[in-house]
């Protein structure tokens, strides 16, 4: 029965690959091959060799070419062999091309620059992305190309393109908040942006030379943007305002907190971002007015192409789109596809198909390969795939004709069909990006069809028209009215949003597992692309994905944890979780939370005991008498005294005891004694009592003397954040065999390795070991 069975189960599968060949599905393979090369070249700790790349490619090119038309497994794994090598050649040539100079460490400066354009939050601070010219005071031996600064100091703001000079602080874009979280060092080095910081005072304005061509085109554009963000402010008042800017320009920062907030819980954050919504609502909207209008026209439909001429000037108006939306990931592969699929009505094809959802992936990839690592490119067309193989599938279906529907007639009609798309569409592409929002934000917003179905008639038939009418009849002035019932609707989609939120319904889901990510995302995609038997393999991947994410965690939780800059320590107690300062930094801790699913935040017990430090005046220098700035010091017994007292008092309410402008210290679970310090002046006696010091200024010691592990902002420039594990194994107390994971798990790429830059000597100083 076997031998018998096994014949036949290999002429199956060769049927099914046949009949996929037919549909044309084996293309659709060539942007997974690419982007799982390009994502295996971005995972990686050190760059690929250039040459085995190339070999490889040459090798498999020609096997692959020879074999694109048979109909077997053979074809598609020699495909492979061709394409993921190119995909790792296409980011090896990406990361190459764009050299951005990431700042080494935090540096105060007077910089000089042109201002590339510039965004106003909600409390009128204005954040100026600026191309460095000069520095000086001092001159920074690595100069980055392109800084983001912060001006929160009331002034007038400075001109997109003109010269921009201040006495700023300039940072590196700091990395993972813990492993295997979003490393903004890698988006800023993709973004072509090597510092971020703020300025100490007001900028002001200075003379600069006056660019080029391609960026006297830029900053028109950048310009125009800004003009077109602020009239929109101007036309419709609060965070209404804010967000049809956002949903024109993509200039989200002028949104309350607690707005952008409730529309996340309301599964609606999606509508901020400038994605396949938004341009196929603006796109869509613009067809089927012009073809209204050209219907009105006596004979114009009959003579001409209403269709096609719709088409071209939805292309048109979607390439004007893009150019005053910031050109973000999502935008730009919202437009490529839009573009792909007007064309093919322009040439009198199918404008929605797995085909073109391909195609639009293909290029992206080959232009921008980063992208395949970005949630919004994956989420983007995790949706997309998902809507068009479950419309077609819907399409496909088996219909049985039944009666009018009686007095429900409505409900059965155009209504009833409204509603039973939105909710359709809502639930797939809810479901097809559920692993994304799982594996990259770590919550799931639980109403978030509830939110979908009550906001987005509102968005799709008040908000995104009357935006779009609105921008066509700027330049005649007469876009006040359309303007303000746009605002109408944002004002609905916000108060249903809040409602929707104040409903408590997120779900902190925690990390899970790479594989489980991996394998959940390739199974779907499978089902997707797949219409035989074949595509249950991808129900077997998914749910194999699944099975691993719902697994127990075979490592325990981290017991400490440790943020980059050193000033945020946590200690984690079963479903507590105390910190050194009374308000962490919402932008690492709101991370801690969802990742580790975090409980009730325990505040530390600030003291404020008096004398506990002395100060030494220095001998006299020099013939004018002067004298040495005044040392601080720590009087030894006195701090003693006082950290032994914060221990005592820490082990029995579990959480940290501070010293104010001193320390902090805390007793975890295993017995670990832990010390924060403020003042470097308390190190000796820190590192006398405890069995972990930390330090947030980059001292030159290594060590302790004592045998405590000090953990400076030196040691976590190379690290990141740091979690800490007690050894299984180990004495009860020992922190000696601990497992301390950083976030930061390779220094040799090109968005980590200004993590080993030398100022002094100028040279790279890739470390043998780390900490």
């Amino acid at each position: 029965m076997r031998l018998r069975g096994a014949p036949a189960a290999r002429q199956a599968g060769a049927a099914a690959l046949a009949e996929e060949r037919a549909h044309g599905h084996f293309f659709l393979f060539v942007p997974v091959f690419l982007g799982a090369g390009a994502a295996f070249w971005f995972a990686v700790a050190s760059d690929p060799p250039l040459l085995a790349m190339l070999l490889s490619a040459s090798l498999a090119f020609w096997p692959a070419w020879r074999l694109r038309h048979r109909e077997d497994w053979v074809a598609l794994v020699a495909a492979a062999a061709f394409l993921v090598p190119a995909g790792m050649l296409l980011a090896a040539l990406e990361s190459a091309r764009l050299g951005t100079v990431i700042l080494d460490a935090p540096v105060t400066t007077e910089i000089r620059g042109r201002v590339l354009s510039r965004e106003s939050d909600e409390r009128g601070a204005i954040r100026y992305r600026i191309a460095l010219d000069a520095t000086r005071d001092p001159v920074l031996k690595r100069q980055p190309a392109v800084v983001t600064l912060l001006a929160r100091s009331r002034h007038a703001p400075i001109p997109i393109g003109g010269g921009i000079t201040g006495r700023a602080r300039l940072g590196p874009p700091s990395g993972p908040a813990l492993s295997g979280l979003n490393d903004f060092a890698f988006d800023a080095y993709f973004a072509g942006t090597g510092a971020v910081g703020y300025f100490y005072r007001a900028p002001g304005t200075a003379a600069v030379a006056d660019p080029g061509l391609a960026d006297r085109i830029r900053q028109e554009i950048a310009t125009w943007r800004n003009n077109l963000t602020e009239h929109i402010r101007g036309r419709i008042g609060g965070d209404a305002g804010a967000i049809a800017a956002a949903l024109v320009t993509a200039e989200q920062r002028a949104i309350g907190v607690e707005t952008v907030e409730a529309l996340r819980q309301a599964g609606l954050a999606h509508v901020l971002a400038i994605s396949g919504l938004n341009m196929v609502l603006a796109a869509g909207t613009f067809l089927v007015g012009a073809r209204v209008v050209m219907a009105l026209i006596p004979g114009f439909s009959e003579r001409y192409p209403a269709k096609k001429i719709a088409a071209a000037g939805a292309l048109v108006m979607v390439t004007l789109y893009i150019l005053v939306s910031g050109g973000a990931i999502s935008a730009v592969r919202s437009w490529i596809m839009i573009c792909v699929m007007l064309v093919a009505v322009l040439f009198g094809r199918s404008a929605i198909s797995l085909r073109n959802v391909a195609l639009s992936a293909i290029l992206i990839l080959v232009a921008t390969p980063s992208a395949v690592t970005n949630p919004g490119f994956q989420m983007s067309y995790a949706a997309t795939l998902g809507l068009v193989a479950g419309y077609a599938a819907w399409r496909e279906r088996p219909v049985r004709r039944e009666d009018g529907g009686g007095r429900l007639k409505l409900f059965g009609g155009a209504l009833g069909r409204f509603f039973g798309g939105l909710m359709l569409s809502s639930l797939i592409g809810g479901f097809s990006t559920l692993i994304y929002s799982i594996g990259h934000f770590h919550r799931i917003p639980a109403y978030g069809l509830a939110g979908n179905l009550l906001a987005m008639p509102v968005i799709s038939a008040v908000v995104m028209p009357f935006g779009l009418v609105a921008v066509l009849l700027m330049p005649l002035g007469l876009d006040a009215v359309p303007f303000a019932i746009m605002g109408k609707g944002i004002e609905w989609m916000i108060a249903l949003s809040t409602w929707v939120a104040s409903w408590k319904g997120e779900i902190v889901t925690g990390r899970i597992a790479p594989a489980a990510f991996l394998l959940v995302g390739l199974g779907g995609g499978l089902v997707c692309i797949l219409r035989t038997r074949l595509r249950h393999a991808g129900t077997l991947l998914a749910g194999l994905g699944l099975a691993i994410a719902c697994w127990p965690a075979g490592r325990d939780a981290p017991e400490a944890l440790v943020s980059e800059d050193g000033r945020l320590v946590a200690i984690l107690r079963g479903e507590t979780v105390a910190t050194n300062r009374a308000r962490p930094p919402d932008f690492i801790y709101a991370q801690w939370r969802r990742a580790l699913r975090l409980g009730d935040l325990a505040k530390p017990d600030i003291r404020r005991s008096a004398g506990l430090t002395i100060e030494e005046t220095g001998e006299p220098s020099g013939a004018t008498g002067d004298r040495k700035r005044p040392r601080r010091k720590a009087d030894r017994q006195k701090a003693r005294d006082a950290m032994a007292a914060a221990f005592t008092a820490a082990r029995e309410g579990d959480n940290f005891v501070c010293e104010a402008k001193a320390f902090c210290a805390a007793v975890s679970p295993s017995g670990w004694r832990i010390v924060t310090l403020d003042d470097v002046a308390f190190l000796g006696t820190a590192c006398d009592a405890a069995d972990l010091v930390v330090v947030p200024f980059a001292l030159r010691l290594e060590v302790c003397r004592s045998g405590a592990r000090l953990v400076t902002a030196r040691h976590l420039r190379r690290t990141g954040a740091l979690e800490i594990r007690p050894d299984p194994e180990g004495a009860s107390g020992a922190l000696s065999g601990a497992d301390i994971t950083p976030a930061v798990e390779s220094l040799n790429r090109p968005w980590s390795r200004h993590r080993t830059y030398d100022w002094r000597s100028g040279t790279f100083d890739l470390p043998k070991d780390q900490l």
